[in-house]
This record gives C-alpha cells, sequence and structure tokens, in this order.
C-alpha cells in the first residue's frame, strides 16, 4: 500500500490518509486473523456465537 505526498501536504495529514487507507481496506484484520490457524469447528463455532449475540441485541433493539 502506498500514499504519495501531495504538494503542499504535511507529514502528519499524509500518514493520516495512509491510516485511512489501511483500515479501510481491512489489511489489519485480515493480518489479526491469519496470525494463528483456527480450525475450521472452532470458526463455525465462533460464527455460530457471533450470530447469537448479534440477534439479541437486534432483539433488544426492537422491543424499546
Amino acid at each position: 500500500m502506498t500514499v504519495e505526498l501531495r504538494p503542499n501536504e504535511s507529514q502528519e495529514h499524509l500518514l493520516k490518509r495512509f491510516r485511512k487507507s489501511v483500515t479501510k481496506s481491512r489489511i489489519f484484520s485480515t493480518v489479526r486473523k491469519k496470525r494463528w490457524f483456527v480450525s475450521k469447528s472452532e470458526q463455525r463455532r465462533k460464527e455460530k456465537a457471533r450470530a447469537i449475540r448479534k440477534a439479541r441485541r437486534r432483539q433488544r433493539r426492537q422491543t424499546r
């Protein structure tokens, strides 16, 4: 990932644009996920738990 310095642009603004582009492309989240091996069964279990939490959250919002 490269970000070129624009004319009359400060280093801080360049760094801010770089960070924004990295987060937008989701590079860090991919690297974090691939840092350790996760078996298929464990991955399914985590996704199921995440879906349950999300459904509960959605249900709580609807009852308000």
